[in-house]
Formats: C-alpha cells, sequence, structure tokens
C-alpha cells in the first residue's frame, strides 16, 4: 500500500509529484487509475519540460517497490511508463527515456521471471517508437549482456525458461531494430557485442534443432507458434540481423557463428551448420556473398589439422555456401576458392598417405583404416564442391579453372605443376593426380565449346594426354572421361555407352554437324597426339573393360565431331595397328587383352563403316564379324567380357578372315573416292619429348621411321605389311660413315628437339624447293616411307599422318650432314 500524506503536505508538493501519486490505487488489483493517467499524460504533453521529473519520480517509486517485492505497483508503473512514451514525442523526451530505460534495467536485474518480461516487453515497445532526433550518448551495453543471458535460462520449470528465453530474444530483436534505426548503429555491430548476440541466437536454435531430430520434421509453425517457439524465433531475429548487416560489419556478423559451432562440436555431423549457413546465405545481400565464402575458406585453413570429419563437415558446409553463392554475385574469390580447396586437396592425400606409411598391425590398422576412410570422405567432399562451383560458373572462367586444375596436376619429371608433392611419395602422387583429374572431371561437365581449340587448347592437352598420366588404369579412365566431356558438343556420348557391334547406327539418331575449318586445323595439328594415346593406351596391362569402353566411346567421339575424309583414313590405320599388335604381340599382353583390342577394333570399324556408309567397306566389315561369331566370338566385345569367356590359347593360327585387312579395306573405300595410298603405310605413334621425362618403358627405344619397299599395287592379304625397320642408331650409323664429333651430335639432336612438331606439309614444300633447308625440317618427319619408283630412275615419295607427296627423284636429293628421321 502506497504511503499516504496529509492535506497541507500534499498540497506542498510538486504538481507532477501529485499527478503520478494519484495513478496508483489504494488496491494493486484495481490497476492504473484511468481518470488520474489521462490528466498526467497531459500534463506532460502540455509541460513536456516536466517529463524528466515526470521519470524520475516514477524510476524511484518503482526502485522502491521492486525491492518490496510490490508486483501489482511495479505492473501499474511500467503501464503509465508505456503510455507517456507512446504519447509524447519531443525533443525532451530523451531525459525521460534515461529514467524509462533504467527501470527496465532494474526489472531485467530483479530475479522474478515476471517482472523480466516485463521489463522486456517495455523495452520492445520502446524500441518500435522512431524517435526525432538521435542519441548520441545513449549505448545498450548492459541489454545486450542481460537479454544474451536471458537467451541461456536455465530454470527449472520448462515453461517458465521458455518464457525468459523467448523474452531475451524478442529483447535482443529490440535491441537491433533500435539501435540499427539509430544513427550510432554501428555500436551493435562491435565484436564484444556479436559474440553475445549471435551464439544466444544459435544456442535457441540449435536446442529445438536437437529436438526435431528426434521426433522428425516438426509441421510449418502458425503465426501463434512464431511468437511461442524459441526456435523460430531466434531463426528469425538471426536473419533480420543479418539482412541489416553490410559490407563493414559483415565479417563480425559471421565469425561467432563459426565460434559457435567448434566450441559446441557442431561440424560432425553438420546438420545445424548447414543449416545456419543456408540462413546465412540467403539473408545477406548478395553482392556481400563472398564474404561469406573468404570466411569459410579461412577457419578452413584455420582448422587444417583438425579430424577429417571436421573438415568434411567445414567442406560441405561451402558447398552449400557456393551452391547458393553462385546464383548470385561470387565476387573475386573463384580462384581463392579452387586454390584453398586443392591445398587442403593435397593436404588431406599427404595425410592418408602417412597413416599408410605409418600403420602398424593390429588395432593401430583398424583405426589407420578408419582415417583413410574419413579421409577419402573429405577428398569426396572437395571433389563435390570443385565440381558444383565450377558447373555454375560462366564458360569463360571455367576455361581459366580447366586450366588452373590442370596446372595441379603432378607429371614427372617436370616441374610445370604448381602443387608440392615433395611430401606425397609415388602412392601420394598418384593419388593426387586422381583426386586431380576427378575434379577436372567435374568442372568439365556440361561444357560446351563452338570449337574444340577452345575446350582442348595445347597447353591443356599436352599435360592431359601426359605419359605421366598413364600409368595407372584409373588415370587413363579420368583423362578419357574429360577428354569425351570436352569432345560430345552434341550430347551423344549416352548413345555411344558400353562398347558393343552396332547393328544400325541410324538407330541411335547421332547428332553432328559439318566439320568446321578450325577443328580441322585442330586435327591436323593435334591428331597425332590423340591417336597416340588411344593407340598406347589400348596396349596397357592393367586395362579392364571400362578403359577398352572408354577407348570405344574416344574413337567414336572422334570420327563424329572432328572426321573429315583424312581423319577417317588415320582412324581406320589406326584400327588396323591395333589388330596387328593384338596379333604380333610384342608387348606380351595376356590373351584377354589381346581379344579386347579385337573385340575393340571390331566395334569402331563396324560403328565408321556405318557412318561414312560406304557399301562395299559395310559388307566387308560385317562378314567379318559374322565369321567371327560363328568361329571366334571371343573376337567380339559381347562376348569377350562376359564373364566365363573362352578364350584361345593363340592368334596365330586363325584364318585370315576373321581379321579385318588392309587390302580389302583400301579398294572398297578407293571405289568410293577416298586417298587410301597412306591406307599401306602401318600406322606407327610419334616420339614425344615426355617419352623421355616419364619413369615408364620409353617408346623410343621400340618406334623409329620405317621404310618400306613396297610394289606399285595394294599389298596382299597380310595381316602385317613387310616392313624394314630403321632404328635412330641404324640411320646414323648409315649416314655418319666419317664419325662426327660429339659436337656434331649434339647439334643434330638440338635440330630434331627443335622442329619435331612443326606441320609436315610445310617440310614438304621445303624438301622440293631447297634440298638444303631439308636438314632444319626433316627432323620431325613422323614417317617415312621410301618406295621404288615405276622407273629405274626412281623418286622419293614421302607419306605421314595426313597426306603423301610425291618429290625430286632421288638420285636428286642430297642429305647434307644430317640424320633423316
Amino acid at each position: 500500500m502506497p504511503t499516504r500524506v496529509c492535506c497541507c503536505c500534499s498540497a506542498l508538493r510538486p504538481r507532477y509529484k501529485r499527478l503520478v501519486d494519484n495513478i496508483f490505487p489504494e488496491d494493486p488489483k484495481d490497476g492504473l487509475v484511468k481518470a488520474d493517467m489521462e490528466k498526467l499524460t497531459f500534463y506532460a504533453v502540455s509541460a513536456p519540460e516536466k517529463l524528466d521529473r515526470i521519470g524520475s519520480y516514477l524510476a524511484e517509486r518503482l526502485s522502491r517497490d521492486v525491492v518490496r517485492h510490490r508486483s501489482g505497483y511495479v505492473l501499474i508503473a511500467m503501464e503509465a511508463l508505456d503510455q507517456l512514451l507512446m504519447a509524447c514525442h519531443s525533443q525532451s523526451i530523451k531525459p525521460f527515456v534515461e529514467s524509462f530505460l533504467h527501470m527496465v534495467a532494474k526489472l531485467l536485474e530483479s530475479g522474478e521471471p515476471k517482472l523480466q518480461v516485463l521489463g522486456t516487453n517495455s523495452f520492445v515497445k520502446f524500441a518500435n517508437i522512431e524517435e526525432d532526433t538521435p542519441s548520441y550518448h545513449r549505448r545498450y551495453d548492459f541489454f545486450v549482456s542481460r537479454f544474451s543471458a536471458m537467451c541461456h535460462s536455465c530454470h527449472s520449470d520448462p515453461e517458465i525458461r521458455t518464457e525468459i528465453r523467448i523474452a531475451g530474444i524478442r529483447g535482443i530483436q529490440g535491441v537491433v531494430r533500435k539501435t540499427v534505426n539509430d544513427e550510432l548503429r554501428a555500436t551493435i555491430w562491435e565484436p564484444q557485442h556479436m559474440d553475445k548476440i549471435v551464439p544466444s541466437l544459435l544456442f535457441n536454435m540449435q536446442k529445438i534443432e536437437e529436438v526435431d531430430s528426434r521426433t522428425g520434421p516438426p509441421p510449418s509453425p502458425s503465426a501463434a507458434d512464431k511468437e511461442e517457439n524459441p526456435a523460430v524465433l531466434a531463426e528469425n531475429c538471426f536473419r533480420e540481423l543479418l539482412g541489416r548487416a553490410t559490407f563493414g560489419n559483415m565479417n563480425n556478423a559471421v565469425r561467432p557463428v563459426f565460434a559457435h559451432l567448434d566450441h559446441h562440436k557442431l561440424w560432425d555431423p553438420n546438420e545445424f551448420a548447414v543449416h545456419c549457413f543456408k540462413i546465412i546465405m540467403y539473408s545477406i545481400q548478395a553482392q556481400y556473398s563472398h564474404h561469406v565464402i573468404q570466411e569459410i575458406l579461412g577457419h578452413l585453413d584455420v582448422r587444417k589439422k583438425d579430424s577429417p570429419r571436421v573438415r568434411a563437415g567445414i567442406i560441405q558446409v561451402l558447398l552449400e555456401a557456393v551452391a547458393i553463392a553462385a546464383k548470385g554475385s561470387i565476387g573475386p574469390t573463384v580462384l581463392e576458392v579452387f586454390n584453398t580447396l586443392l591445398k587442403h586437396l593435397r593436404l588431406s592425400v599427404e595425410f592418408e598417405a602417412n597413416d599408410l606409411q605409418g600403420g602398424s598391425v593390429g588395432s593401430a590398422n583398424l583405426n589407420s583404416s578408419s582415417k583413410d576412410n574419413d579421409e577419402k570422405i573429405v577428398q569426396n567432399a572437395i571433389i563435390q564442391t570443385i565440381g558444383f562451383f565450377g558447373s555454375n560458373l560462366p564458360d569463360y572462367q571455367r576455361s581459366e579453372i580447366m586450366m588452373f586444375i590442370m596446372g595441379k596436376v603432378p607429371v614427372f619429371g617436370t616441374s610445370t605443376h604448381t602443387l608440392d608433392i615433395s611430401q606425397l611419395g609415388d602412392l601420394g602422387t598418384r593419388r593426387i593426380q586422381i583426386m586431380l583429374l576427378r575434379s577436372l572431371l567435374m568442372v568439365t561437365s556440361g561444357y560446351k565449346a563452338k570449337t574444340i581449340v577452345t575446350a582442348l587448347p595445347g597447353s591443356f592437352l599436352d599435360p592431359l594426354l601426359s605419359p605421366s598420366l598413364m600409368e595407372d588404369y584409373e588415370l587413363r579412365q579420368l583423362v578419357l572421361e574429360v577428354m569425351h566431356n570436352l569432345m560430345d558438343r552434341h550430347d551423344n556420348r549416352a548413345k555411344l555407352r558400353g562398347i558393343r557391334i552396332i547393328p544400325d547406327v541410324a538407330d541411335l539418331k547421332i547428332k553432328r554437324e559439318k566439320i568446321c575449318r578450325q577443328d580441322t586445323s585442330f586435327m591436323k595439328k593435334n591428331g597425332q597426339q590423340l591417336y597416340r594415346h588411344i593407340y598406347l593406351g589400348c596396349k596397357e596391362e592393367d586395362n579392364v573393360q571400362k578403359n577398352y569402353e572408354l577407348l570405344y566411346t574416344s574413337l567414336a567421339l572422334i570420327t563424329i565431331e572432328l572426321a573429315n575424309e583424312e581423319v577417317v583414313i588415320d582412324l581406320i590405320r589406326l584400327a588396323i595397328a591395333l589388330q596387328d599388335s593384338a596379333i604380333i604381340n610384342e608387348d606380351n599382353l595376356p590373351m584377354f587383352h589381346r581379344c579386347g583390342i579385337m573385340a575393340l577394333v571390331a566395334a569402331y570399324l563396324n560403328f565408321v563403316s556405318q557412318m561414312i556408309a560406304v557399301p562395299a567397306f559395310c559388307q566387308h566389315i560385317s562378314k567379318v564379324i559374322e565369321i567371327r561369331t560363328m568361329e571366334a566370338p571371343y573376337f567380339l566385345p559381347e562376348h569377350i567380357f562376359r564373364d566365363k569367356c573362352m578364350l584361345p590359347k593363340s592368334l596365330e593360327r586363325h584364318d585370315k578372315n576373321l581379321y579385318f585387312l588392309t587390302n580389302k579395306i583400301a579398294e572398297s573405300l578407293g571405289g568410293s573416292g577416298y586417298s587410301v595410298e597412306r591406307l599401306s603405310v602401318p600406322y606407327v605413334p610419334q616420339v614425344t619429348d615426355e617419352d623421355r621425362l616419364s619413369r615408364r618403358k620409353s617408346i623410343v627405344d621400340t618406334v623409329s621411321i620405317q621404310v618400306d619397299i613396297l610394289p606399285n599395287s595394294i599389298p596382299s592379304d597380310d595381316v602385317v605389311s613387310n616392313t624394314e625397320e630403321i632404328t635412330f642408331e641404324a640411320l646414323k650409323k648409315a649416314i655418319d660413315t666419317s664419325g662426327m664429333e660429339e659436337q656434331e651430335k649434339e647439334k643434330r639432336r638440338l635440330v630434331i628437339e627443335k622442329f619435331q612438331k612443326a606441320p609436315f606439309e610445310e617440310i614438304a614444300a621445303q624438301c622440293e624447293s631447297k634440298a638444303n633447308l631439308l636438314h632444319d625440317r626433316l627432323a620431325q618427319i613422323l614417317e617415312l616411307t621410301i618406295r621404288p619408283p615405276p622407273s629405274p630412275s626412281g623418286t622419293l615419295t614421302i607419306t605421314s599422318g595426313h597426306a603423301q607427296y610425291q618429290s625430286v627423284p632421288v638420285y636428286e636429293m642430297k642429305f647434307p650432314d644430317l640424320c633423316v628421321y
């Protein structure tokens, strides 16, 4: 009961005090005296200079009532303050606000939940008032701390605990709204405030998330539920906070999220972390997305030595952030994202390699195996992120990323790659090669270039087809799949899936366009490189069925996308050379691999014969396949790649009708206008510089120029053409009879390396005009064939890859001090 004074004393009291005293009834249950409250309000509006005194007196009464636990009078005092705030809008309200905030602070400091909720409600009403002038001295440090503490309430009564937490969240929301609308709004974004606000909101979101994960997904909350559910209210407040963040304070709002997730170990499992960053990415302004991605990358660097599952959780969060950011502005972080991810990919492979080397028997082996599996989770997450990010980039950026990743791939014997592999060892290097190629495969998926030169420039194709990437069947598979992604510009690859004899290619409805000049130029320059890769890839001992399927698809895609008449002849030469290599078997391949090559050749020749639609050619191919079906089914893909297929003991005794014959093919194609002279020249893969750098057995020892003495007519039905093979050493001895000095040898070697890749047509033209320039150009001829002329005088016929040239008479040719290749 309020203290009563005598009439004389009452008359001497200031009027504002009398008006304030009159609003309090005898019994607090009766509530605020409305009539007297109207008088007080009128007085305050009429004499705004008295507002600060009214506020001070109300604060004095409220403090006394709080100490004496007179909750009824406290409620009346706060109701009066609220009404005065809503009614009075003038510059004089500033001192009154200070008294009001002082009373709210008194309520929040009390230990009674009802008073805390009451004070919060009053503060929220105050936060919704737009003040005419900014306040340059008012700070809300206490309210941030107090409301954050209420968000973590641990009251024993669940209902009261929920009520206090909701009040704390609403208070934080009020602080955010009030400070953002204030001219001094920057103060709320200071790290000391964000470190309290953000974890408090995440704490409430996390608690309900745990309940939801046990009870299943909750139904969509109604409007009433949103006010009663701390998780929903906290999420709304979190979204509002992030939506108001600007360029300068974005990082301060995001960094406490990482601290909370680290402290509560929420990266594994990472469902809540993913949920948080989805909220962040959708709430912030699109142009600030790259800030969040940079923060995630930075945190990944900080936690690079944590367990694999923690790193995988962070990377998966990055994937979700990138997926959202890729639809808008990514900013300058494109290369930074890929560089950081590739760095962590290398670290993961290094950790995996160290675990394998340091593993021991027993339980340690089990732990090592578990770590290896966890590292594979990290690696898969990185590759998935790289692929998704790359697939959402525009073509010009994607081509840069392709070159960037390719530049990271380790190639033995060279230092062109930019990835540190010094600590990986052979096993780790192979693993990082596979991981990088898988990343490249993801980036190239769906890439459509108008010309093949754009998709496969020389700076990209050379390292991709490096011998260093042929040492493992999985590496070869990835290289071929990357090539398929870039070559298949009309989505035909799915129609070619699986190596088989296609009865009618027309049923596949292959899409193709006329070969453009740029693609023709590409094949003249790089065709031999592609043929070589396919030829050597077919002869690897560790090939499995998928390798043959991908090689077949490569041949088919080259035929569809890049083949003119000249390229078709080269591809047929390549197929016949593969057949001959399987029969002769200089590489001592197992019988399964020899039959697999034969099946690959059959499937491709069946495909190309129907694509060019030359009846006689199709008839010969169909006849051979028919005979094989009856007599040698293991030469067909449908049988050799089937389980428990019977294999022959030898291929040397087979009838020649089981093989595709060069003279038959030349005869059939020649009748349709094809230039078939080169079919009589066996295909031999070119020697590259990297053959000396690779740790594999160099093909320089076995590949050389073939000088064939052939009759004028097409060769007979021999499976393999009779050739006299002249190696480097033999040819050198034949020419250098005077015993040249070491300096001259070194000079010739440099000439060979310098001009090895010059266009052959240019070499042939210079041979006809200036014989003395043959020293500078002829060193890079890939295949040299000398044929006997129809007349005794004789002429030199040079054939290489694409064309045949009739040169000067043999007796007029001058070979200056030169080793001819």
